[in-house]
């Protein structure tokens, strides 16, 4: 198995979820990849099981403790674990295609998912969580950012996708947006199919799309082509 990744969790039943279907099953089912959903609320040690409590200073909300999520850490990624500890959270760097194609080199990641108003700070320092955010808006908790990540990891694992190059010219895999695509019939409603890319000449479709993806690019993305002069 090339990459195996260990989410703790309150609900491990939300797992693999969408991932078990299409092109991420079928890997999961060959063994390409492995999710482990591991219960943090199994690291309490009270008798009501409790993993969170109130924030110091006051305020709304509950924390997830420090010494429950660092027993299950240290449970499920001991000492000589190489594997990167991520938590999903709003306010970590943004999750790139760059970054995904890093993990996917690597043999896997630990992912923590937040709940309440989120994790207190120390175990993230003391146990090396690394923030990673999947875009500027707040879920119910870390879980479907968790399974976005997996996705978009699982996806470009050696193998996955049938057409070892159908991942090369999506959107951020270049640094602009992809450009549009067209397929039979040759005519709807009115719309025809762009007739460069019917014209047989690979050259001019390819400076057709990289054109188109510029524009696109401009119009809906600027920041990705960086700061004007």
């Amino acid at each position: 198995m090339s990459f195996h990744a260990t989410v703790l969790t309150l609900y491990p039943e939300m797992f693999p979820g969408h991932l078990g279907h299409s092109l991420a099953g079928r890997a999961l089912e060959r063994g390409d990849a492995g999710i482990e959903a591991v219960n943090i609320r199994d690291f309490a040690t009270d008798k009501h099981r409790s993993v969170d409590d109130t924030p110091a200073g006051g305020g709304a909300g509950m924390v997830l403790r420090p010494d429950v999520l660092a027993r299950a850490i240290d449970a499920v990624s001991p000492e000589g674990d190489t594997r990167p500890r991520l938590l999903m959270s709003p306010r970590g760097k943004p999750l790139t295609q760059a970054r995904v194609r890093e993990l996917a080199e690597g043999p896997g990641a630990v992912i923590v998912c937040g709940r309440f108003e989120g994790v207190d700070q120390r175990v993230i320092e003391a146990r090396n969580l690394e923030e990673i955010s999947i875009g500027d808006y707040v879920l119910s908790g870390g879980e479907p950012a968790a399974l976005t990540l997996l996705d978009a990891v699982i996806r470009v694992l050696p193998g996955v996708m049938g057409n070892a190059q159908s991942g090369t010219h999506e959107s951020f895999e270049t640094g602009l947006l992809e450009h549009p695509h067209y397929t039979r019939p040759q005519l709807f409603e009115g719309r025809e199919i762009p007739a460069v890319l019917t014209s047989g000449n690979h050259k001019a479709v390819e400076e057709w799309r990289q054109a188109q993806s510029l524009e696109l690019t401009r119009e809906r993305r600027p920041d990705l082509l960086g700061p004007k002069d």
